[in-house]
């Protein structure tokens, strides 16, 4: 199968993974309502065609956060992400400097902060605050040392949503020896990832966070872990102690409504991302483009407004950046891209990604992405 758009690889990724591991990914919370409204919301905006424009020249750069974007495109924070591909954090983050776009890289990525910086461009690194706040505090120095320019400051995962499909593949609540040979079975039965992840992709511990996981600190361990250590009692007020440590860009990652966005504004934040957690946390919330143009419109002049969730093509990108957005981030792209063929499918995504925004952009008479904005959008559509 030759991959061309995200549901493509997609459906390589489903194929090429076990089970369990593609059922995480794929999945949301709940009955994935909100899940569903990320990617409906989106294709359900339609763009103004503009025709006769001199469109000879396509600008589709910017700056965010002392931070050069060829395109407002990054790769959002995706767990576990080197069960994906071999190192796969290191193979997003390559594709994604190659690409001249920000990579971040999740507390509980396979690979270390360290890893990952050293393959090319420092990562941004996303953070949650755990109940033990002197390896957090590590943690953040982990990676200032590394170089990483930005801190994703995550806080919309107090506790895990409730995610059913990875209870029915067996990757959580399955236990005893009949779980243990499935999940083998499961492995065993897709030999490209045996080979690829499996046998040639080790370590399979949380790089960042390996020696604070009760047991062997592999992704069996780590849902469970994260239950019990991430901290519930976080507040505003903790941003004041993140900045003790951390002198770079603060983004607050999982808003959705503008009292919080108001609130990051008031907490010294440099930027939000919009999101709902890719439909993986609340279930029944509203999509991340819905909540846009309300927080865009209340924080926007005050701080870097990015989305993420739903986003599935450069014509996406163009409506999010439309409606008040700096750039969008993308997680289960470039997750699926990743299991479908490492480093350089990653890479022919984003420039599918690449190519669909200047055709958005040719047809809409949007020269530059700084000319974007909601006269883009038909809204008699």
């Amino acid at each position: 199968m030759r991959a061309v758009s995200v549901s493509d690889y997609r459906e390589i990724a489903r194929r090429k993974l076990p089970k369990i591991f593609f059922e995480y990914i794929d999945g949301g919370s709940y009955a994935e309502a909100t899940l569903g409204r990320n990617v409906a919301d989106i294709e359900a905006i339609a763009l103004r065609q503009l025709v006769m424009r001199d469109m000879s020249v396509l600008d589709m750069s910017t700056t965010s956060l002392g931070q050069s974007f060829s395109m407002p495109l990054g790769i959002s924070p995706v767990g576990m992400s080197g069960m994906y591909g071999r190192r796969g954090e290191v193979q997003g983050a390559r594709a994604a400097a190659k690409a001249g776009i920000p990579f971040s890289l999740s507390t509980v990525g396979v690979c270390p902060v360290e890893e990952v910086a050293a393959a090319g461009v420092p990562p941004w690194f996303q953070l949650y605050i755990l109940k033990d706040r002197g390896y957090t505090r590590a943690l953040i120095e982990r990676a200032k040392a590394a170089g990483s320019p930005v801190l994703f400051l995550t806080v919309d995962l107090p506790m895990p949503g409730a995610r059913y499909r990875d209870v029915r593949s067996g990757f959580t609540g399955a236990t005893g020896l009949g779980a243990a040979i499935e999940r083998a079975w499961d492995g065993i039965s897709h030999p490209a990832w045996m080979w690829d992840v499996w046998l040639h992709g080790r370590p399979h511990t949380m790089g960042s966070i390996a020696g604070a996981i009760e047991g062997r600190g592999s992704v069996s361990d780590v849902l469970t872990w994260i239950a019990k250590n991430f901290d519930r009692s976080v507040t505003w007020a903790d941003v004041d102690w993140v900045r003790q440590v951390w002198d770079g860009p603060i983004v607050i990652k999982g808003v959705l409504d503008p009292e919080d966005a108001r609130q990051a504004v008031k907490a010294g934040a440099q930027g939000v991302v919009v999101s709902n957690h890719g439909g993986r946390q609340l279930d029944g919330v509203r999509s991340s483009i819905s909540a846009l143009p309300g927080i865009a419109d209340a924080v926007g002049g005050d701080l870097e407004v990015y989305m993420d969730g739903g986003v599935r093509s450069g014509l996406d990108v163009l409506k999010a950046v439309a409606l008040g957005a700096k750039a969008c981030f993308i997680g289960r792209p470039w997750a699926y891209a990743l299991a479908a063929g490492g480093e350089a499918a990653v890479a022919r995504m984003l420039e599918t990604f690449r190519a669909e925004l200047a055709v958005a952009m040719t047809l809409t008479g949007c020269s530059t992405i700084a000319q974007a904005g909601r006269s883009l959008l038909d809204t008699d559509a």
